[in-house]
């Protein structure tokens, strides 16, 4: 797909990644931002930066979107999907928690892949993501145990951040995050819509 002109991202919205890094599912959806220069097409390598520390994978559905939303429904956010696209919201575990905000952590290049847009699916709620390291399937789920719903999570999102034509939304993941290595190759589907895979190697400092 196209650079999307801005990508909102959803921290902790699956129950069981919640559990797993400690941390307990928002009364309110927690938002952070990406910069679109962390965006990688498939095949294009991860780089692992060497003051990183553990590095995970986060696949995660994608939402792209196709109409103005400013104040939204959730009937409206709904409608203004235009795509799905699988993502790969690689994340700096040890700058997350020493920075105190997730810029450098989840925003360094190279820190999402995303694959090809699919056309926007009938219900929102039956997406599958499934994640592989090395061949190995580590994430499983559907988008209907989200905490927030995708149509929900759009409503809430332009009521703070108008959402424009090819903006991306990222929606959480779930749980089975593992840190990743060089050599490593993470593929991230949403099965029947969108798929991508990339290789790991070692950044330069």
């Amino acid at each position: 797909m196209d650079r999307p002109g801005k990508i909102v991202c959803v921290g902790r919205n699956y129950l069981e990644h919640a559990k797993e890094l400690g941390n307990d599912v928002p009364s309110e959806p927690l938002l952070f931002l990406k910069p679109p220069s962390s965006v990688i097409d498939a095949g294009v390598a991860i780089e692992l930066p060497p003051d990183a520390g553990r590095v995970d994978f986060e696949g995660e559905v994608g939402v792209v979107i196709g109409k103005r939303l400013r104040k939204a429904s959730a009937a409206e956010g709904a409608a203004a999907v235009r795509g799905i696209v699988a993502a790969n919201d690689v994340s700096a575990r040890d700058w997350q928690k020493n920075d105190g905000q997730w810029a450098r952590a989840k925003g360094s290049d190279t820190f999402l892949p995303l694959g090809d847009e699919s056309r926007a699916p009938f219900d929102l709620a039956a997406l599958t993501v499934v994640t592989r390291l090395n061949g190995v399937e580590k994430q499983r789920a559907s988008s209907a145990e989200m905490a927030f719903s995708i149509p929900s999570l759009l409503a809430y999102i332009s009521k703070y951040i108008t959402l424009e034509p090819g903006d991306l939304v990222l929606t959480g993941t779930p749980a089975g995050v593992c840190p990743l290595s060089p050599g490593d190759v993470v593929e991230v589907e949403i099965v029947g819509h969108s798929r991508v895979s990339s290789p790991v190697v070692s950044g330069q400092s």
